[in-house]
């Protein structure tokens, strides 16, 4: 099978790691295992990547490194919103690169991977020549509007500004233009898919974003089943309002079981307040928060529960889904975002998010059915780890991927051939 020569634009790309650096790193290294890749991606990722390369060679892997010019660089360290303008900057300085590029190489495709977010503009839309696929893409994803009282006024407030800034970016000439250029756009949600059809995509398909390398799959399938009594529950994550745990605290005190716990591993802002709520709700003592821990230390949690809480309310991927699957954890999450994805009804409950009593009255039965069914989690679990290994593995999914791009590149030079012909006539 011919290798093709694709050229991937990965901001976020580094061997080792989670969330977009770890996205960026693991497509680039499974597709070069059978084509050969170009990867363009920001210059303070190179330390990293060349060590990695020097231990682990791989031939047809190439990378490009571009940054801005020196008097626009400090703004990757002045926060968040900063690091996004950076980036939106950074796409459109890097056409010309990419304009170049494939005219020295002269790419077969064009892949934008990281980051995973359908609200700014790609360069790789700009070579209107070469089949383009954009993503997998998040952030589509909105919370619930009747869950949004919950949240508190700083929560209400961020919501509300998150959304203005989805529909600016929708208006934006050149993220229109990057989604009508797409040949293919992969979203990562169902929520997302909808939104890039309404700002031009011709064909969406749904793909998360997320996967697993093998050695982290070994990992977890590791990690020990705990005792049979009591049931534990664990959330894991950022402690920030639209990850939800206040409703899973909610829905465990709800669920009434005396003789089980809900553990919470992270830090944030919401702490305080969920501490409160657990006080008000007579259940601080069997809700423990354990703060923001080292990985080793919150696998060691993982293996002493029996399931995992993600009540997420916008989260396009959801790593943490992923690695409690793969370690044999049944999850309860929201059926909304990359969760949603995640998980089937054989590996977990999906609650669908209509108003907030409803779904804390839902992730509190979901407890109980868990805690009365004997074995039931471990069934589930099971089902989850099958799940994963065979679906989330990023071999796998890089393998799918290649699959869908030999089948739109033969389709598009099949049209061309077809668009000569009828010109000839």
């Amino acid at each position: 099978m011919k290798k093709l020569k694709i050229l991937l634009s990965c901001f976020a790309c580094r061997p080792h790691c989670g969330s977009e650096p770890g996205v960026g790193w693991n497509i680039a290294w499974h597709l070069a295992e059978h084509n050969e890749v170009w990867v363009l991606t920001s210059a303070n990722n190179r330390p990293d990547i060349e060590a990695e390369l020097i231990r682990n060679p791989l031939p047809r892997l190439y990378f490009v490194y571009h940054d801005l010019p020196a008097w626009a660089r400090f703004w990757k360290w002045e926060g968040k919103g900063a690091i996004h303008l950076y980036y939106y900057l950074w796409q459109i300085m890097a056409i010309p690169i990419v304009r170049q590029l494939h005219c020295d190489i002269m790419f077969d495709l064009v892949q934008h991977v990281t980051y995973v977010k359908y609200w700014a503009p790609s360069a790789l839309a700009f070579l209107k020549e070469v089949p383009f696929i954009w993503g997998p893409v998040g952030g589509g994803e909105s919370a619930p509007l009747r869950l949004w009282a919950s949240f508190g006024l700083r929560g209400i407030l961020h919501e509300i500004l998150r959304s203005l800034a989805q529909r600016l970016a929708e208006l934006d000439p050149l993220v229109r233009c990057t989604a009508q250029q797409a040949t293919l756009a992969l979203a990562s949600t169902a929520e997302t898919a909808s939104r890039l059809k309404r700002i031009g995509a011709r064909e969406v398909k749904i793909f998360g974003q997320l996967g697993l390398p093998e050695e982290e799959l070994t990992l977890l399938g590791t990690l020990p089943n705990p005792p049979q009594k009591p049931i534990v529950f664990l959330s894991i994550g950022h402690l920030i309002h639209w990850k939800g745990f206040h409703l899973g605290v909610m829905g465990f005190a709800q669920s009434g079981l005396s003789n089980a716990e809900y553990w919470v591993v992270g830090g944030g802002p919401e702490r305080r307040r969920l501490e409160s709520l657990a006080i008000g709700l007579d259940v601080a003592e069997r809700v423990r928060f354990f703060g923001q821990l080292p990985r080793p230390e919150v696998l060691k949690l993982m293996g002493l529960c029996h399931v995992l809480i993600h009540p997420s309310l916008h989260d396009s991927g959801g790593l943490v889904c992923m690695e409690a699957m793969a370690s044999g954890r049944p999850v309860i999450c929201l059926d909304i975002g990359g969760p949603a994805v995640q998980v089937t009804d054989e590996s977990g409950f999906k609650i669908t998010a209509r108003q907030q009593d409803q779904t804390v009255a839902e992730l509190a039965q979901a407890m109980q059915r868990l805690e009365a069914t004997p074995n039931l989690w471990q069934q589930m679990g099971n089902h989850a780890r099958q799940r994963v290994q065979q679906n989330f593995c990023w071999r796998n999914r890089v393998m799918i991927m290649s699959k869908l791009y030999r089948v739109r590149k033969n389709s598009d030079e099949n049209n061309e051939k077809t668009d000569d012909s009828e010109h000839d006539r």
